[in-house]
């Protein structure tokens, strides 16, 4: 029986790694497990020589693990772009987004905002400061835990306004997306697969990852909130 593949991802892309695992399994014959976490946690256990085959995360976070000599050169693969998208908790009037001024109003209406480590998080606070309300807001934004889902602070009423990657706010009991930020305020943040310098089985892992990027696993992206890294729609 062959070894499994094992691989490291973000939360972010849990789910669509998980349906496309048990896919190769069953149309390749290739076993494949991933373990999810925060990932910048991820990036953490990599950099202390975690053992895996592959590694999905964020595209900044794999271009640094690679040009720290983490990743096998040549092996990084833009997959899935994500959007960011606002959320409050199921039941709440939902604030319109169709401007930046809607965004501006309902950033300064809530009291308790919650928004993810990592990226998208780092790139919420980053729009917050160009919106010149730091002032007005930092004293209401709450961050959570790395691995915590964003929209678990919505659905126990500690926050009640979130930002994070649809494919993690889809589906949660609890919470009502809203939708993407408006125009210049939208947030994406690209997920990239490559195989470590740890893995064992780098050409079974490289066909894996070929597997992830393909037009078949596109599908599965979209269904979680994703679409496909070079396409538009």
């Amino acid at each position: 029986m062959q070894r499994e593949i094992s691989g490291l991802s973000s939360m972010a892309t849990r789910v669509i790694l998980a349906e496309l695992s048990e896919h190769i399994r069953q149309a390749h014959g290739i076993p494949v497990g991933f373990e999810s976490a925060g990932g910048v946690d991820i990036a953490r256990r990599v950099r202390a020589g975690a053992e895996a085959d592959l590694l999905v995360l964020a595209d900044d976070a794999m271009a640094a693990l690679a040009a720290e000599g983490h990743v096998l050169a040549g092996t990084l693969r833009p997959l899935w772009i994500s959007q960011v998208v606002a959320a409050v908790p199921g039941g709440s009037p939902a604030p319109a987004l169709g401007s930046e001024a809607d965004l501006r109003a309902a950033l300064l209406a809530a009291a308790r905002i919650a928004y993810s480590t990592g990226p998208s998080g780092t790139a919420v606070v980053g729009l917050i400061d160009r919106l010149g309300l730091s002032d007005e807001v930092r004293g209401k934004l709450v961050q959570a835990p790395p691995g915590v889902p964003v929209g678990s602070m919505l659905a126990s009423g500690d926050a009640d306004l979130a930002f994070q990657q649809h494919s993690e706010l889809m589906g949660l009991p609890g919470v009502t997306v809203v939708g993407p930020l408006p125009g210049s305020a939208a947030i994406s943040s690209t997920f990239t697969g490559g195989v470590p310098a740890t893995s064992s089985e780098p050409g079974r892992a490289a066909a894996v990852l070929d597997l992830l990027g393909s037009d078949a696993a596109a599908s599965t992206a979209h269904a979680h909130g994703m679409r496909a890294a070079g396409r538009h729609h």
